[in-house]
């Protein structure tokens, strides 16, 4: 008996005509990712608007000159991510990043600055931003911060993050045991008490002490304060922060 051939699908390649296997698929690209683009100055978004386009997963659906007009395009055009200046008319970018809970809380912000003082970078976790790119960034690092912070990641570039870290005092590191420790990094990656009582052996009474314990001694006070810290202070990596931290 003579044997039938599964037939092969032919694909064109460096311009040679070439067989592709029966039953291999095609990988589908992901969802585009949504970008809305907010600074003042037209020649920045521009460049943005350019260098962003080369890249077919992102998708710019809007651009605002001042923090008022990117509540009210984020709360009609429900981007994934803002791309947000902090200097800007009207409203700062850090007080649009804050009012962006209500209108869009949806959407993740990644602080887009000339600015690398410590002030800002440390206002700019308390309102919520999930990272922080400077303007002299490569665009490839630009892309790979958007692309962490839609997965529900932190990202800081290098300077931002020595800012962070040097903001820490040698307190912080000398005044938790290491159970404490144990107890802060499963918080800080979304552990739920009961969770923590069976990882470490534990009595849930003895988890609520712990989390007590550590908000009184680091004045930290919800889920996403306590993976900021983490992530600073290299308890666990920005890629195990977990995606609720922007919840209490």
């Amino acid at each position: 008996m003579s044997q039938r051939k599964h037939p092969r699908t032919p694909v064109r390649a460096g311009g040679r005509t070439r067989a592709k296997p029966a039953g291999s698929k095609a990988t589908a690209p992901g969802p585009a990712i949504r970008l809305l683009l907010v600074d003042d100055h037209p020649v920045v978004r521009e460049g943005l608007r350019s260098c962003l386009a080369m890249h077919p997963r992102l998708q710019i659906v809007g651009e605002a000159a001042s923090g008022e007009e990117a509540l009210s395009l984020a709360a009609k055009r429900k981007p994934d991510l803002v791309l947000m200046d902090i200097n800007l008319p009207g409203i700062s970018g850090l007080e649009a990043t804050a009012q962006l809970r209500v209108v869009a809380p949806a959407a993740r912000v990644l602080i887009l600055s000339v600015h690398d003082r410590r002030e800002y970078v440390s206002q700019v976790t308390h309102c919520g931003a999930r990272g922080y790119v400077l303007k002299d960034a490569s665009p490839a690092e630009l892309v790979r911060a958007i692309e962490a912070v839609h997965r529900g990641e932190a990202f800081f570039s290098p300077q931002v993050a020595a800012k962070m870290l040097g903001g820490l005092t040698p307190a912080d590191t000398a005044q938790l045991s290491e159970r404490e420790l144990d107890v802060l990094a499963a918080i800080a990656t979304g552990a739920q008490s009961k969770e923590i009582a069976r990882r470490f052996k534990l009595s849930f009474a003895s988890v609520r002490t712990y989390r007590e314990r550590l908000r009184r001694k680091l004045d930290l006070h919800s889920v996403a304060a306590f993976t900021r810290y983490a992530v600073a202070r290299g308890l666990i990596p920005p890629s195990a922060a977990s995606r609720r931290a922007d919840g209490a």
